[in-house]
Parts: C-alpha cells; sequence; structure tokens
C-alpha cells in the first residue's frame, strides 16, 4: 500500500460528501478516497461509512460486498459509521419497504422510526455519553435510530421529544454515531480527526 494513511468513504451515489471529507483530510500524510465497490473499499487502513441516502439504496449498494465487510469490521478494520452509516452496521431496517435489502449484521438489532411527534429530527441535540471523545452537542438529520438487542455496544444516548436512543455504538475497531460530526461545529471535526489520527501509521 501507499506510504500514506489511506481512509477510504464509502460512496453510496446519494449526495455530496464534501464537509466529511473535508473534516477527515488531517494533512499529507494522510490519502482520503472515494469508492463505489464495498469489496474495493476494504483495501484501505481505515473505512468511512456516510450519512447519506436511504437504507434500502445504500445497502443494495453493500449487498455484494456485505459479507467480506461485516467479517473486516469485526476482525478490526478501523471504521466509523455516521447516521445510515451507523444504522447499517445492523441487520435490518423499518424504512422503505418491507423484505428490502438487508443490512450488514455486525451489530444484532434493528433500526426503527423515531417515536415522536415532529419526524424527522433535525438540529442539534444532547449526546449523552460514557466517551470522552464524543462531542456533548451535536447536529442530528434523522427519522430512524438503531435499537441493538444488547446494549453493551451502546456508548451514548439521546432524546428526542421522548423518545431515547442509542446516538453512538462500539463494536471492535468501529465507531457509529447517529449524528452528523462534520456537521457539528469543531467538537464534532475534531471527533473525526481523533479518528483518523488514530489510524495513521
Amino acid at each position: 500500500m501507499s506510504a500514506k494513511t489511506i481512509v477510504t468513504i464509502f460512496d453510496y451515489g446519494a449526495g455530496n460528501m464534501h464537509s466529511l471529507a473535508k473534516a477527515l483530510d488531517v494533512g499529507d500524510n494522510v490519502e482520503i478516497r472515494l469508492q463505489r465497490d464495498p469489496l474495493a473499499a476494504l483495501a484501505t487502513d481505515a473505512l468511512v461509512l456516510p450519512g447519506v441516502g436511504a437504507f434500502g439504496n445504500a445497502a443494495a449498494r453493500l449487498a455484494s460486498g456485505a459479507g467480506p465487510m461485516r467479517d473486516a469490521i469485526l476482525a478490526g478494520l478501523p471504521t466509523l459509521c455516521i447516521c445510515l452509516g451507523m444504522q447499517l452496521l445492523f441487520e435490518e431496517s423499518e424504512e422503505g419497504p418491507g423484505g428490502g435489502p438487508a443490512g450488514l449484521g455486525v451489530i444484532p438489532g434493528r433500526v426503527r422510526r423515531l417515536r415522536a411527534r415532529r419526524i424527522p429530527q433535525i438540529g442539534w441535540n444532547e449526546v449523552d455519553s460514557f466517551d470522552e471523545a464524543l462531542p456533548e452537542v451535536a447536529y442530528f438529520a434523522n427519522s430512524y435510530v438503531c435499537e441493538p438487542d444488547n446494549e453493551d455496544c451502546v456508548v451514548a444516548y439521546t432524546t428526542h421529544e421522548r423518545d431515547r436512543f442509542a446516538s453512538a455504538v462500539t463494536i471492535a475497531n468501529a465507531v457509529g454515531v447517529q449524528f452528523h460530526p462534520e456537521k457539528s461545529s469543531s467538537a464534532g471535526v475534531r471527533f473525526v480527526r481523533d479518528f483518523v489520527h488514530g489510524v495513521i501509521r
């Protein structure tokens, strides 16, 4: 591999990821790549599953490499999963028609619709975290949330109206956040950059 540390953003083909790529870019010793092939995306030092698009479409994009990607994450590939990316760590989602593509199944559980009057949740909300690396307040844009079978993986919760949900999870060397750190001011960008610094050779 290149002497540089490679950070690969998997591209679902659903939107502009400029702000995320900018947040991940910590200097000349890191190369940020966009990749639409899920198998090719695994030839990397760190993987990022971004937060743009719909669950069904994104899962379909990942389907041809879902098994190897799941295995790589569970084997310790450093992975940052944002919003939709966090949801894709789970087995299935209520979003979209039934019988659609499954998630990666890295974490047993499902993705459900927010139980609130105001959906989607758009804006700033508190992050009740057990991890000092996470921002205390972050920017959310979501209608769905993750519901793990076992909450041992959960490192932060957030409440929208009366619905308390997992807003950050960890497993192996992967971290998933329901909020958008790249849009969460300096604390969010620092969280993203700390992730990258943690994988630089």
